[in-house]
């Protein structure tokens, strides 16, 4: 290895462990790259940074931000717990099983899942304890099923890879529906054993007809919006971009003059909000694009490629390594830098062990949620422990079982490719 790419992650590597802002490691690593081991001018990187901000595919993240945070505001993600509550609750361990359901439908709106760890972290685990369920249990459970967001489209993990790799984003979204489902199914599957012999718990009735309408009548609006964006991109009405512009339209009308749950003075506070956390965001891919110039120009991935395939011959143990690497990763860097980073580098290596790019992504989005879980980065673990008011080690704990049912359901994922792409193939999209 040559000695300024051991220069290169040096500096990247040691901004980060002094606690640097991640695009700030980024624009300072790619700066001293460019300047001392490359002869090209520093107005080329001045040109990468613009154009990378350029790109039509990051509308769609700007606005799916902004829809999270107006149903964060709103009475959305309270409609979505009720409607979850009704399908399970009335089983043992039920209200467990509808935090995990409820996770699922509020990160098939939003996206993030830092957005739904929020969101619903402040409902559920106060409620769980409320009703008796172990304070581990609830922790765990409300640490991890946030992953949904990112797992569960629309993705936006999901929309920065194919902004990378030029795979189909409806097509990538489509995968993220067969995993999801088994996550759900797990965690409800060992829940329902867990607690199926324990006295001590709540258990709701179950709702009569009469309830049930109502809650489905209450929860109406909440569950069109979902209905509205998958219908409009797989139907082919329009575009994942459109659907985010026709997501956040719809949201602010339903909560403003339906739910009449946010003001017309509140609509300001929503918008700056969301354009803050979106502009971190955009400096993230800035700062990542300008690092993965610079690795191009090195021809950093094609000789990674090389020592690879000169180490490694059996996809099996590439596809391995790739998820003990990406598990590592996570564990130190959020899902939008590891992707912008990361994803340049892995993906000339997917052709000569005839991996799809596609089934790739998967892999990445998955590895990288369970990072928001893992410590010493894992922001759901400091969210959760803030709510509960318990510190990292406990919550690290807490969320082994739920990490094992998503490991699981990755190294399924990792091996049957077929069973993830066969809903893009039917669309036509892979």
């Amino acid at each position: 290895m040559e000695m300024s790419y051991l220069v290169v992650l040096a500096i990247l590597l040691g901004t980060m462990a002094f606690a640097v802002p991640v695009f700030m490691c980024l624009f300072f690593t790619s700066l001293l790259g460019f300047f001392f081991f490359t002869d090209l001018p520093l107005a080329f990187l001045t040109q990468s940074l613009f154009r990378s901000m350029d790109k039509f595919a990051l509308v769609v993240v700007v606005y799916f931000i902004l829809c999270g945070n107006i149903m964060s505001a709103g009475k959305t993600v309270e409609k979505l717990i009720q409607i979850a509550n009704a399908m399970v609750s009335w089983l043992p361990g039920g209200l467990g099983m509808a935090g995990v359901i409820a996770c699922g439908l509020f990160g098939a709106i939003s996206g993030s899942t830092v957005a739904t760890v929020v969101a619903l972290g402040g409902f559920m685990i106060p409620a769980l304890l409320t009703n008796g369920y172990d304070e581990k249990y609830t922790l765990g459970l409300m640490t991890t099923s946030p992953n949904l967001g990112v797992i569960i489209p629309p993705s936006i993990g999901m929309i920065l890879y194919c902004m990378i790799s030029n795979v189909s984003l409806e097509g990538l979204f489509l995968t993220g529906f067969i995993p999801g489902f088994l996550i759900i199914g797990g965690v409800c599957i060992y829940t329902f054993f867990r607690f199926k012999d324990d006295s001590k718990l709540v258990r709701i009735p179950p709702p009569d007809l009469a309830q049930t309408w109502k809650i489905l009548k209450d929860g109406f609006w909440a569950i069109m919006l979902i209905v509205i964006i998958f219908g409009g991109i797989f139907s082919g009405m329009f575009t994942a971009n459109e659907a985010a512009v026709v997501a956040c339209t719809y949201a602010f009308i339903v909560e403003l003059f339906i739910h009449k749950s946010i003001k017309i003075k509140d609509v300001k506070k929503i918008t700056v909000s969301s354009a803050v956390t979106s502009s971190t965001l955009l400096l993230i891919v800035a700062g990542a694009t300008c690092l993965g110039r610079y690795l191009s120009f090195e021809s950093v991935p094609d000789k990674i490629t090389e020592a690879v395939m000169a180490s490694i011959s059996s996809p099996i143990v590439f596809l391995i390594i790739i998820n003990i690497l990406l598990l590592g990763i996570g564990m130190f860097m959020d899902i939008i830098s590891a992707t912008l980073i990361l994803g340049p580098v892995l993906l000339p290596m997917l052709e000569p062990f005839g991996i799809d790019p596609m089934h790739f992504g998967l892999i990445m989005t998955i590895n990288l949620a369970i990072g928001y879980c893992t410590p010493p980065m894992g922001v759901s673990i400091y969210v959760t422990g803030a709510i509960a008011n318990r510190d990292l080690l406990y919550v690290s704990k807490a969320v082994l079982p739920f990490l094992a049912i998503q490991i699981a359901v990755l190294l399924l994922m990792t091996y049957l490719p077929n069973l993830v792409l066969w809903l893009p193939r039917l669309f036509g999209l892979a």
